[in-house]
């Protein structure tokens, strides 16, 4: 199922008007199982104002690191289905980690409303300046003549940051050493550092880096050149092909969230989206808006669940 980039304001006036009988009663809590600082805590505070205008109350950006989501989804899953409180999941919590953990606390069908889809980000390999690295064939070269000699970092043991790198590895026929971080930025100043060879980052935060020269950028993780950086070649035009990482974050709540608030918080995450603000805020990072319904982002999240649940398995990812 397709998900359209723009959809016209008057496709929302449905939705909206068939979300009349519900509006928020207070504060909307938006729980973020991530890092303040990382690309989802920039997103949802970058869209909070917005979405806050459109539900005619404010939206609080509520931080819940840990656990690669755990701790996070236990304080949605304690929430009343009200609408009050939601979260904004990636997708390495809903369809990956039932890949990943043999004993996962949540079940990310069963326990979550999904609401609606917010964005899909780029991922971009970079290396540090002290490694001497320029391209993605000299880190592939390396790395083979050395096995488990260069180091990378994510931003935590299967994070998305984390399963992109093995990915790449894979199929370039290498191996490497992960260097897990407590999160994007921790990962980012390592690399900087010189403490670790390489990473796979989020585009939109390694951006600033790579644009003062910190990091070196070896190619974008997509399927094709971004516009923020024409000149660095696609992860498939530097010489190695595979599955593109999926980057995106979906809207959710408790489990049994009835339709009305459902609808109504959808046609605000839309109208947010298309917000000419908003849209100059997303350019700026390659964030493509991913306009759609609950029923959409379940479908990518059950399409991209097989994907990778395939090759977490084949490759030996499972963790307690």
């Amino acid at each position: 199922m397709t998900i359209a980039r723009r959809t016209l304001p008057m496709l929302a006036l449905p939705a909206l008007a068939a979300a009349q009988g519900w509006s928020p009663t207070g504060p909307v809590r938006v729980i973020l199982p991530q890092n303040a600082g990382s690309s989802g805590d920039v997103l949802m505070r970058q869209m909070a104002e917005i979405m806050g205008r459109e539900l005619g109350q404010p939206v609080v950006v509520d931080n819940r690191p840990g656990a690669n989501g755990a701790l996070a989804a236990a304080q949605l899953m304690a929430a009343r289905p009200d609408g009050q409180t939601v979260m904004l999941a990636g997708v390495s919590m809903v369809a990956f980690n039932q890949h990943l953990y043999r004993n996962l606390p949540y079940d990310p069908l069963r326990d979550f409303t999904y609401i609606a889809p917010v964005t899909n980000t780029a991922f971009v390999a970079i290396a540090s300046r002290q490694s001497g690295i320029t391209t993605l064939r000299e880190l592939v070269e390396r790395a083979r003549a050395q096995p488990e000699r260069l180091n990378f970092s994510s931003a935590g043991i299967a994070n998305t940051t984390h399963l992109a790198m093995e990915m790449l590895a894979d199929r370039a026929g290498v191996r490497m050493t992960h260097v897990p971080f407590a999160g994007s930025p921790q990962a980012m100043q390592a690399v900087v550092a010189g403490q670790v060879e390489a990473m796979v980052s989020v585009l939109g935060i390694a951006l600033p880096l790579i644009r003062g020269g910190q990091v070196v950028p070896l190619a974008v993780v997509r399927d094709a050149r971004t516009p923020v950086l024409p000149d660095v070649p696609t992860q498939a035009e530097a010489g190695v092909a595979g599955p593109i990482i999926p980057g995106w974050f979906a809207l959710v709540g408790p489990a049994g969230m009835p339709e009305a608030p459902v609808t109504r918080i959808n046609a605000a995450i839309r109208a947010t989206l298309t917000d000419a603000t908003m849209q100059q805020r997303l350019a700026a990072q390659d964030l493509e808006a991913l306009i759609g319904s609950a029923a959409d982002i379940r479908a990518r999240l059950e399409r991209d669940s097989q994907i990778w649940g395939d090759f977490i398995r084949a490759r030996g990812l499972r963790l307690e």
